[in-house]
């Protein structure tokens, strides 16, 4: 009788036809060849010459062109001071805000989950308050720039890491407390209030027990706070002017006497592409599991 009754609790097998896994596969590979190709166009126009890029669509190397390393010595040659402090700008802003945003979101959301709030003048609740948190990222950000200016000339905060770093810190916050105000809400509440009972405290039980467990969700925040920063123009292009300039601002500027220069832009975009690629690529199982923890509660 027990075999039987495991028998029956195996799953039964799909016997798919084999015309649709072909389709399948099929779907699967034209889609990553989509995503793929710009990454491929971009390595092969950064050993292009010039010329080659003029000419037309060449794609293979050795085949349709000689590819030269002309273009990468330079960059990182006679152009690596400039490189590698845009890079460093990039990466200090990027990083910066970040952390400011996982840990203010983390408490903010944390606070919206656990506590109830009520705002007796509007008539507001939890959850109206957290619309009203993620209701601010609708906003265009082109509306700031000149209240940012204004607010950043008084301060002497323009052209600095600190400008930067604020600015891409209030653009993170709303999507921050709204994933981790979802993450917190998946948790059992049963592990805090144990904890509260062998006397530990809030601050305690919410750094020593609920922290480690929402990892996925601090992760997925982290990483498209990170992204956001990293690839964000509008507002490095109008609060620097020289120390603090970032990646996208340099690319963008190529576009010198001579004409737009494909193939260093090409190099210069490759060399942006890569932190962000081995960050997805390292925490790639967390970005599912923090978005996806309050859509289901059993």
């Amino acid at each position: 009788m027990e075999k039987r009754k495991r028998k029956t609790l195996l799953p039964r097998s799909t016997n798919r036809p084999l015309w649709q896994s072909i389709g399948l596969y099929g779907i699967v590979l034209f889609w990553c060849f989509v995503v793929l190709f710009p990454f491929y166009w971009l390595a092969t126009t950064s050993v292009k010459r010039p010329i080659d890029v003029s000419r037309g669509p060449n794609y293979i190397p050795y085949v349709d062109f000689e590819p030269i390393p002309d273009h990468w010595e330079t960059m990182f040659g006679q152009q690596s001071e400039q490189t590698v402090r845009h890079f460093r700008n990039s990466l200090i802003s990027a990083v910066g805000s970040t952390i400011l945003s996982v840990i203010i979101g983390a408490m903010a959301g944390y606070g919206l989950s656990r506590f109830r709030y009520y705002w007796t003048i509007v008539g507001w609740d939890n959850n109206s308050i957290a619309f009203w948190i993620i209701s601010q990222r609708f906003l265009p950000p082109a509306i700031f720039i000149v209240p940012f200016l204004l607010l950043y000339n008084a301060l002497n905060m323009v052209d600095t890491y600190q400008g930067l770093i604020i600015a891409y810190t209030m653009f993170n916050i709303p999507f921050a407390v709204w994933i981790m105000r979802d993450f917190f809400n998946g948790l059992p509440v049963d592990l805090e209030e144990s904890a509260r009972v062998d006397g530990a405290t809030r601050w305690q039980a919410f750094y020593k027990i609920v922290l480690p467990l929402s990892a996925p969700g601090l992760v997925a925040v982290a990483i498209f706070s990170f992204v956001f920063a990293w690839n964000e123009y509008l507002f490095a292009l109008m609060l620097t002017n020289f120390n603090a300039i970032t990646m996208p601002v340099l690319i963008a500027g190529q576009n010198n006497t001579r004409g737009i220069e494909w193939w260093f832009i090409s190099a210069l975009t490759l060399t942006a592409v890569v932190p962000v690629v081995i960050m997805g690529l390292f925490l790639e199982r967390f970005i599912t599991r923090g978005l996806t923890a309050g859509a289901v509660k059993g």
